[in-house]
């Protein structure tokens, strides 16, 4: 990029290329994996974790007593393949950190906030954790301990809080059963083991609560948790417990294998095709008035350049006025010169009017301009005939009107109305039968392009379209 030229032109190869191989997603996971492992030879880090064939998983889990904490974070573990860690596991390790711990313990004294976070930090700075990723079980318990790991750098990538009434939890905990082999946690209703043998072997926790302590309890998980939910609120996913844990569990799955949303620039770049009348202008419009993206109309842009004084206006000039078609390589010439400049580059762009074959499809693509988003307005013949034949301008005020959808508000205003000659039935049955000529190539051609039915409320139409435009294509993502 030339600082000297006028206007700045930035190579669209390199937002291609960026977006492509999302660059700025990578960079912000290299840095984030730094500070939050901490590892003495970054370099030789980094290099291990660009080998690694999948994302590692960074997930806390929390919910009340009996929510099912402990049967969700196992079998999320054997899923993902990341290590289990609850506070209780970290005690049993042998450490100075861990002694002083259990000594604070014994004398029923708090672990000081600074020593807390230190045993976290020395459990998840293990190589497994590190290699494998880890489920946080319960951990944090207050905004308190979640502020704390925040400070020294643990950042999940998602966070689970699993809900249910607090009949259903007390309910939950007066039957629940602990299997001594493996700590498995069952239930006498809810959840009894498939084997016998097992079942024969189920004990009743020593830590099992009357039903007034489980109160209380919850009540002081309940005056936490909207501080938690604050706290983690934009990777957090609320999740009903109050059903079969299956059904829970895959729904805990589905949240963390999804990428969280990432805070990587996005430029839009936006191709609308239509027949004519399906309100590819107005749409076009709309998305750009509220994105601040440009709009780039092919037919309007040739009439702005033939109306300055430049050698490419002189030579379309002609052309236009004989409304005859401008030769497409120099339609692309003028299309590729307005879509490099800084305010597309930055801003990104809403295009409509091309390409209209695959192969303008193809030159655009070969020029490196490539959407990343393309929409299909679709709707019948009778109703783009209806809507184009039937409107007219007033050339007093410039509005348009419509016989059926918007009727002039009186006879003078009728009387004056203009209608377009490219609009009459015949005109317009050439048009359509251009379009569907070259359709269906081009759906081929963008396989991955979005159809909106155009035969609607142009609201409605929109607010199709921008469900579908709002934010990064989704990744699938596999532990």
């Amino acid at each position: 990029m030339d600082a000297t030229v006028r206007p700045l032109r930035i190579p669209p190869e390199m937002a291609i290329y960026a977006e492509k191989h999302d660059i700025f997603h990578l960079v912000q996971t290299l840095v984030r994996n730094l500070m939050v492992d901490k590892p003495e030879d970054p370099i030789q880090h980094l290099i291990n974790f660009l080998k690694r064939d999948s994302v590692v998983p960074r997930i806390i889990l929390l919910g009340p007593p009996a929510s099912g904490k402990r049967t969700i974070a196992k079998k999320l573990c054997e899923h993902t393949q990341a290590i289990h860690v609850t506070f209780s596991d970290i005690l049993k390790d042998d450490s100075d950190l861990t002694r002083a711990a259990r000594q604070y313990q014994d004398k029923k004294q708090k672990i000081p906030k600074d020593h807390w976070r230190q045993l976290i930090q020395q459990r998840l700075s293990k190589q497994d954790c590190v290699r494998r990723g880890w489920v946080l079980e319960a951990i944090p318990k207050t905004q308190e301990e979640a502020l704390c790991l925040q400070e020294a750098g643990i950042s999940p990538d998602h966070v689970v809080m699993l809900e249910a009434p607090d009949v259903v939890l007390i309910e939950r905990s007066s039957g629940k059963r602990i299997d001594p082999v493996t700590g498995d946690v069952y239930h006498v209703t809810f959840m009894w083991p498939e084997t016998e043998e097992v079942a024969q072997r189920l004990e009743t926790p020593s830590t099992l609560m009357p039903a007034d302590l489980i109160a209380k309890k919850l009540q002081k998980f309940h005056t936490e948790a909207h501080a938690l939910k604050r706290t983690y609120h934009s990777c957090l996913k609320t999740i009903n417990a109050d059903q079969p844990h299956v059904d829970v569990l895959s729904q805990v799955l589905s949240y963390v294998c999804t990428p969280r949303h990432s805070a990587s620039p996005f430029t839009p770049r936006i191709l609308l095709f239509g027949p004519p009348g399906s309100g590819k202008s107005l749409q076009a419009k709309l998305i750009a008035q509220k994105y601040g993206i440009v709009n780039i109309c092919c037919g309007e842009l040739l009439k702005a350049v033939s109306a300055d004084e430049s050698h490419m206006g002189e030579l379309i000039k002609p052309y236009l006025e004989s409304e005859q078609q401008v030769p497409s390589s120099i339609v692309l010439r003028i299309l590729t010169e307005r879509l490099s400049r800084m305010d597309c580059t930055t801003r990104g762009w809403v295009l409509h009017g091309i390409p209209h074959d695959v192969e303008q499809a193809e030159e655009l693509q070969e020029s490196n301009f490539i959407p990343n988003r393309v929409f299909f307005l679709e709707m019948t013949d009778d109703i783009a005939i209806e809507r184009v034949t039937l409107r007219g301008v007033d050339p007093v005020t410039g509005e348009w009107y419509h016989s059926i959808y918007k009727p002039a508000p009186g006879p003078e205003v009728q009387s004056r109305l203009r209608f377009n000659p490219r609009h009459s039935e015949a005109q317009l049955l050439k048009r359509l039968k251009e379009y569907w000529n070259h359709a269906a190539d081009l759906q081929a051609f963008y396989p991955q392009a979005v159809y909106i039915n155009a035969d609607q409320d142009p609201h409605t139409v929109f607010e199709s379209l921008e469900s579908r435009l709002v934010g990064r294509l989704p990744k699938v993502l596999s532990y």
